[in-house]
């Protein structure tokens, strides 16, 4: 049924979504001159998948997990985007292919090993991927990786239709942060 949803609520989302998404990709165009980011991420099995989100750094700015970064790296339009959650849009294509759900765990990064082991230990790894979900509308990162692996847990153990709604609403109305990044 989640499948069907996310599948459902991602082609309806990118085709109506289109024109906002073409006006965003033509301002982060000004402001990165590559308004497109594809990294590399831990999808459902441990199997790699390719992420696609709005540029929010400037495009020299290594390849760690968000609370390893510095804030300076964020850019003007970048801090607009992380604040409003818009550069997560692109994301619906990686929930159309399949390849993530709305509501799962945050991917993270190969490079991540402490994550991994955490979350290999609660068996996270046995669902995609979300784009929300409890740990992100309770401000919990990557930086704890064992709270997250075992929020991560308490979601999948507890995820129904009903929970399912409430992560996408509680995100769309603002709960939680979004990823922290160095001040």
């Amino acid at each position: 049924m989640i499948r069907l949803l996310d599948f459902v609520f991602a082609f309806f989302g990118l085709l109506v979504g289109f024109p906002f998404l073409v006006i965003l990709f033509v301002i982060g165009l000004f402001d990165t001159g590559s308004p497109i980011f594809r990294q590399e991420r831990v999808g459902r099995n441990k199997k790699p998948f390719t992420l696609v989100k709005f540029r929010t750094m400037s495009k020299d700015t290594a390849s760690v997990a968000s609370h390893l970064a510095s804030s300076a790296s964020i850019t003007k339009f970048g801090h607009f985007l992380r604040k409003t959650k818009l550069d997560e849009l692109p994301q619906l294509w990686n929930v159309l292919k399949g390849e993530m759900s709305l509501v799962g765990p945050r991917p993270g990064l190969f490079n991540q090993e402490e994550l991994t082991q955490a979350r290999e230990a609660q068996n996270v790894f046995d669902v995609r991927p979300g784009i929300t979900g409890l740990a992100q509308v309770n401000e919990i990162d990557m930086s704890t990786p064992e709270l997250l692996a075992k929020t991560d847990r308490e979601m999948i153990d507890s995820l129904n239709v009903g929970n399912y709604f409430k992560y996408i609403f509680m995100t769309v109305a603002g709960k939680g942060s979004g990823d922290r990044v160095k001040p």
